[in-house]
C-alpha cells in the first residue's frame, strides 16, 4: 500500500487517496481505473500490479480472519466476552500463554507476560514501573484490552482506572495497575475455558440418533 501511494504520488501529487481506502475494493478498482488514463508510465503499471495483490491479500486476509474467529469463539470464549479483547487479541493471549495451567498462579502469568510491577528503589521510594522482561506479545494483547477500557465508562477497567488516578496516580502509573489487574482476568479466563474444553472432551456430546 505504502508503494502504491507514493506511486501515485509520483504521478500526480494532487490526488488524495482516504486513509484505509485501498483495503477497500470500490478504492482499489477506481484506482486502477484511473492508473489506465496515465499512459504507459513505470509508475502507473506497476501500481496496477501492485493493486491487484493487495486485493488477492485482501480477500485472503478476510478468510483467515473468520476462520481465526471460528477458532477462537470455540476456545476461549470467556476470554472473548471480557470487554476491549478482539478476536486477534485473544488468539494471541491463546497461542502465546501455550496452555495456561504450566503457570502455578496469575502472580506468575503476570511475571511472564512482564506485568509484574517491580519497585523503583534509586530516585522514588514505593514507587514501580513494569518490568521490560516478560513475553512482548502478551504484554501488548493486555494493553490493547487495557486503552479500551480505560475509554469505555461502562466497563469495570474504565472505573479502576478512573479510581487509581483519584488516589494520585499519575496517567501512566494508573495504566500500569490496570494492566496488573487485567493480567489477573486474562488468567481466571484462560483457566475457566481451558477446563471447559478439557470437560468437552472427556466428556463428549453424544451424537444424535
Amino acid at each position: 500500500i505504502n508503494r502504491v501511494l507514493w506511486r501515485v504520488h509520483q504521478l500526480d501529487p494532487e490526488r488524495h487517496i482516504a486513509k484505509g481506502g485501498l483495503t477497500m475494493k470500490k478504492h482499489q478498482e477506481a484506482l486502477q481505473v484511473w492508473l489506465k488514463t496515465q499512459g504507459t508510465s513505470v509508475d502507473a503499471r506497476l501500481a496496477g500490479k501492485e493493486i491487484t495483490a493487495i486485493y488477492e491479500l485482501t480477500v485472503e486476509i478476510a478468510e483467515v480472519a473468520k476462520e481465526i474467529t471460528t477458532l477462537v469463539s470455540a476456545a476461549v470464549p470467556t476470554l472473548l466476552a471480557m470487554p476491549g479483547c478482539g478476536v486477534l487479541s485473544a488468539a494471541k493471549l491463546l497461542g502465546e500463554s501455550a496452555d495456561i495451567t504450566r503457570f502455578p498462579g496469575e502472580a506468575q502469568f503476570a511475571r511472564h507476560a512482564g506485568i509484574a510491577p517491580v519497585p523503583v528503589w534509586s530516585a522514588n521510594p514505593g514507587r514501580h514501573r513494569l518490568t521490560r522482561s516478560g513475553n512482548r506479545q502478551i504484554n501488548a494483547a493486555i494493553h490493547r484490552i487495557a486503552l479500551t477500557q480505560a475509554r469505555m465508562p461502562d466497563t469495570l477497567g474504565y472505573a479502576y482506572y478512573e479510581k487509581k488516578q483519584a488516589d494520585g496516580k499519575s496517567p501512566r502509573e494508573a495504566m500500569r495497575c490496570l494492566k496488573r489487574r487485567l493480567a489477573r482476568v486474562v488468567y481466571n479466563n484462560l483457566t475457566t475455558d481451558h477446563h471447559a474444553r478439557t470437560h468437552e472432551a472427556e466428556n463428549p456430546t453424544p451424537a444424535a440418533a
